[in-house]
């Protein structure tokens, strides 16, 4: 296999949703705009050891630096912020999707698999499940 290169297409796409907490970001997103704080409990839902809300900050600011998540200031008091993902976010989702078909059909090949991941994307995108279920 050919060593990637820095400005490779495929290492950008990989820096924009490498990180712990991003592809379960883009799952809870890809079912619609969320509050942060019921961000906050999708993401922490998902897994037993969850994500602060430091991190998850930091995590959206990346996400929104990239062009990725777009976040919505309501003037109202208490503040209420709202996130969703952007034309280039969504754009995300059938290379999400290609991911985790690829993992499935090969998760018992692959050394050290965790096998509570594949219920992670069962409940994910509610809305438009049909399309994940591959």
């Amino acid at each position: 296999m050919q060593e990637m290169i820095a400005g490779c297409p495929a290492e950008r796409t990989l820096r924009l949703i490498e990180g712990r907490w991003k592809l379960l970001i883009l799952s809870r997103l890809f079912a619609g705009t969320r509050r942060f704080s019921d961000l906050l409990r999708a993401v922490n839902a998902a897994l037993p050891v969850g994500v602060s809300p430091k991190m998850l900050t930091q995590d959206l600011r990346q996400m929104e630096a990239d062009s990725l998540v777009s976040r919505r200031v309501y003037a109202e008091v208490p503040p209420r912020v709202e996130y969703s993902l952007t034309p280039l976010g969504q754009s995300l989702r059938p290379v999400v999707e290609s991911m985790i078909s690829w993992g499935r059909q090969h998760e018992w090949e692959i050394e050290g698999t965790a096998r509570p991941c594949a219920a992670l994307w069962e409940d994910s995108w509610e809305d438009n499940a049909e399309t994940v279920l591959i």
